[in-house]
């Protein structure tokens, strides 16, 4: 079933790791957390609604929870119904408590949203959170997280992670409105530390370079972003003296780049990047590895930012947060980051649908 634009996109939502917080931020978009989008769960049912029965959301009714398939009308959104479509864990899950038998559960659910995605049944999907350890545990000893999961799903060769807050989200916005106005996009994902210069090769930067301009277009409408690259070493290298990548590979690849009309400031010393006068009029930064962009941007906006996944065939949106284990099950995660996903990933759809008319 394709869906008819006219009555706004439908996007599909992985729970996640069922002993974390995925399943009850899920049925929160029922209640608090409310966005007026079609969101159909991907998840057990009975593990939805015994999340639900835990939240002060449901206490004078109980979450109402539609089974459906791929074929089957979405109903549109309204406060204490969810939409799901079902898969069953393979043992119970209780909050906080990891079981590598459901491993195989969570890979899944995110196998259904693809296919959701592809067939036309949904417009984008969204992820809560998962947890790669017990995944690896569980045999799946190559797992290294959503994005590169998703990529593999997608038969492409390369994606690119972007993270943003939510005052940086739409199509229309521009670079830096101040310090909750962030995109930050990374060249290594989830690789240790002592790997990353390894992976800092021009031909990996170019690739990442390209499909991160590529997509501010596609899917926030800007013409000719701008970009700030990091530099890898301290002081970016001071010129050599603190390390050659800068010199060697990231400043050569820039200037090939700049030379086929890209927009790209840099290399540039990381501590000094993220300040309002370096980031006025930047699009978005392109950090060289994980916690050199994204503890910036999670300091500016922790819980009101969400993970884009670019370079896909397809909108996918995430949180900016992890499992929490601790606090799975007391009702007190906030929804805020899902909430400002969801409303990121139906903002992209409808803006490819309208550029695409």
């Amino acid at each position: 079933m394709t869906q008819s634009p006219t009555q706004g996109p439908i996007l599909a939502l992985t729970t996640g790791e069922p002993a974390g917080i995925g399943p009850e931020l899920a049925a929160m978009l029922a209640g608090r957390a409310n966005t007026g989008h079609r969101v159909v769960a991907i998840g057990d049912p009975e593990l939805l609604a015994q999340r639900a029965a835990l939240l002060g959301d449901f206490q004078s009714s109980p979450l109402e929870i539609v089974e459906i398939g791929l074929d089957d009308e979405v109903p549109q959104a309204r406060p204490g119904r969810l939409p799901v479509w079902p898969v069953t864990l393979a043992e119970p899950s209780r909050p906080g408590v990891l079981n590598t038998a459901n491993a195989d559960y969570v890979l899944r659910t995110l196998d259904l949203a693809v296919k959701a995605c592809q067939s036309g049944a949904a417009q984008g999907m969204v992820t809560a959170p998962l947890h790669k350890g017990v995944i690896r545990d569980a045999g799946h000893h190559a797992f290294t997280g959503h994005t590169e999961y998703l990529r593999d799903a997608c038969g492409v060769d390369e994606v690119v992670m972007l993270l943003a807050t939510d005052q940086a989200l739409h199509a229309s916005a521009p670079g830096w409105k101040g310090s909750a106005a962030l995109r930050v996009a990374l060249v290594t994902t989830h690789l240790p530390l002592r790997d990353v210069a390894d992976a800092i090769v021009p031909s990996r930067l170019e690739q990442i370079i390209e499909l991160l301009a590529a997509d501010l277009t596609r899917w926030f409408g800007l013409k000719a972003p701008r970009i700030a690259v990091c530099g890898l070493n301290p002081h970016a290298g001071e010129d050599g003296h603190l390390g050659t990548e800068e010199r060697d590979i990231i400043s050569p690849t820039l200037h090939r780049l700049r030379q086929r009309g890209y927009i790209l400031d840099g290399p540039l010393p990381a501590d000094t990047l993220f300040t309002p006068p370096h980031l006025a009029g930047i699009d978005a930064v392109l950090a060289m590895y994980h916690d050199q962009g994204l503890a910036v941007l999670k300091y500016a906006g922790f819980g009101r930012a969400a993970n884009i996944t670019l370079g896909l065939p397809l909108v996918r949106t995430s949180v900016d947060h992890g499992t929490a284990l601790n606090i799975a099950g007391t009702g007190t995660a906030d929804p805020a980051s899902l909430r400002v996903a969801v409303n990121l990933a139906a903002d992209m759809a409808e803006y490819e649908q309208r550029t695409s008319e």
